[in-house]
């Protein structure tokens, strides 16, 4: 390209008329339609149908749950144990490097006790006590699958569509999609917590709530744990809000001159971010402050709630911005790999998250936000029912496993009380109603209102989507 003559282009009485039609003129009925625009919360641009949901809340697990411990039941494989999986059952499917080499696959079965529970009878381990009360309100998914083997292609495929990086997270389409229903609060918010069974696990990477190639005002603000959640949010020493104002009055006027020369889209969204910084300077203490929530609250998320930087104070954070129009709620809580000292490990990611993670589906459905809010729960795969390393009667670890894993899904539209798919007697290949991350992708758009094969962006002459080419809605799994 040759940017002399690109520039002259761009300031050309028919580029400038060009730039007009698309650019001014939308800028203009942008300004006149504002308030409208807000209060509809959507992107007029991006085809849509009848949404049961508003936003999401993804309470995503970080390393991996068992499922063969927590929400599949499979009560035959006791008679199994200490026994080599079948080359039937495993069928030549590839195994990671920590396991490959082992002289045998041994079957290792869950120690824990499982009970059905409510009309529907969902079977749930004694670990979830506070999940199993509220198995009516969930949408059990058995049959998940996905085609990553390791953490972090899988964590990216399951945030992006993709395993590789670069692409935007589920939040960016969602916030893209959407639009900001709260104005002075991001759209798209992102939290994170550490589990007591592996704390230092897998790390996170802000790719996983970044905007890949859609204008970055639509990635993921990550709030922190301490007393200041934002960081460089509050103004420094010696510096008021009527300076603060000034000074970027300022800064605005220096990068509109530059946009008027370069028309760079990243120079509006640096100006619409930081009138959102300023907003967010009386919003942000407001939100965080849970000092005006009754003691009922703490009964019932607990008293982790309120200590910042736990998944329970993480928690009721998100039903405090679901209430405020925060369109898409990221929730962390790292800890769950347990390739070794499962028993030990386990019973602690439980306690962390089972509690919580109930007190917000119960909550919202008492402010009467469930049926309009998507909470989600689940990792990035599963666990094999085989034991990583030695074999004991109350010891075992398990390896990483996408052929199958749970997911639990409440609200939004999806059916409560469902049990959905299921997976053979060793709990590792699905045989009924498979679900893969396509398709859970393109049935949660569904229920926010979009057309997964429609809700694309351009960029480098291709028409990208959180689908990919793949992914249908699965009808099933909707009320």
């Amino acid at each position: 390209m040759n940017q002399i003559s690109e520039h002259a282009n761009r300031l050309s009485r028919r580029y400038f008329f060009g730039r007009s039609a698309s650019g001014l003129g939308v800028a203009a009925l942008g300004s006149l339609l504002g308030n409208l625009s807000a209060e509809a919360g959507t992107n007029p641009g991006i085809p849509q149908t009848t949404a049961k949901a508003k936003r999401v809340i993804y309470l995503f697990q970080s390393g991996a749950p068992s499922q063969m411990d927590l929400f599949d039941h499979k009560p035959a494989i006791a008679e199994r144990y200490g026994e080599e999986l079948p080359a039937s059952v495993r069928m030549g499917q590839r195994l990671t490097g920590m396991t490959a080499k082992q002289d045998r696959l041994c079957i290792a079965p869950t120690i824990y006790d499982f009970k059905q529970h409510g009309k529907s009878g969902a079977w749930v381990s004694d670990l979830m006590p506070h999940t199993a009360k509220i198995s009516d309100d969930l949408c059990f998914i058995k049959s998940m699958h996905t085609d990553a083997i390791n953490h972090d292609p899988a964590i990216t495929f399951l945030m992006t569509g993709s395993q590789l990086p670069g692409r935007p997270s589920m939040g960016s389409w969602v916030s893209y999609g959407l639009g900001n229903e709260n104005q002075n609060l991001p759209a798209f918010v992102v939290m994170s917590s550490k589990g007591t069974g592996r704390p230092n696990g897998q790390p996170l990477y802000q790719r996983l709530w970044g905007s890949g190639f859609i204008p970055s005002q639509h990635q993921g603000v990550r709030f922190g744990n301490g007393s200041d959640p934002v960081h460089y949010l509050s103004n420094p020493t010696g510096l008021n809000r009527a300076d603060r104002r000034k000074w970027l009055d300022s800064l605005a006027a220096m990068n509109e001159l530059k946009q008027q020369e370069t028309f760079d889209p990243e120079i509006e969204t640096r100006i619409s971010q930081y009138e959102m910084a300023f907003r967010m300077q009386a919003s942000v203490p407001e939100l965080t402050d849970v000092s005006d929530e009754p003691q009922s609250t703490f009964d019932l998320y607990g008293e982790d709630a309120k200590q910042p930087g736990t998944f329970a104070a993480n928690c009721l954070q998100a039903r405090r911005m679901a209430e405020r129009g925060v369109r898409y709620i990221q929730l962390f809580h790292r800890g769950w790999d347990q390739h070794v000292n499962l028993p030990k490990q386990l019973p602690g990611q439980c306690k962390d998250t089972d509690r919580a993670s109930a007190a917000l589906v119960t909550d919202l459905k008492q402010r009467g936000l469930l049926d309009e809010t998507l909470v989600i729960w689940g990792g990035e795969f599963g666990r094999t029912i085989y034991c990583q390393e030695a074999l004991s009667a109350d010891n075992y670890g398990r390896d990483h496993h996408p052929r199958c894993f749970t997911m639990w899904v409440a609200g939004g539209g999806f059916q409560p009380g469902l049990s959905y798919g299921e997976t053979d007697d060793f709990c590792y290949n699905v045989v009924d109603k498979p679900v893969s991350v396509h398709d859970l992708h393109a049935t949660l758009l569904h229920c926010l209102g979009f057309d997964h094969e429609r809700m694309t962006y351009r960029h480098q002459g291709r028409d990208y989507r959180l689908t990919d080419v793949h992914g249908s809605v699965v009808q099933d799994l909707l009320a």
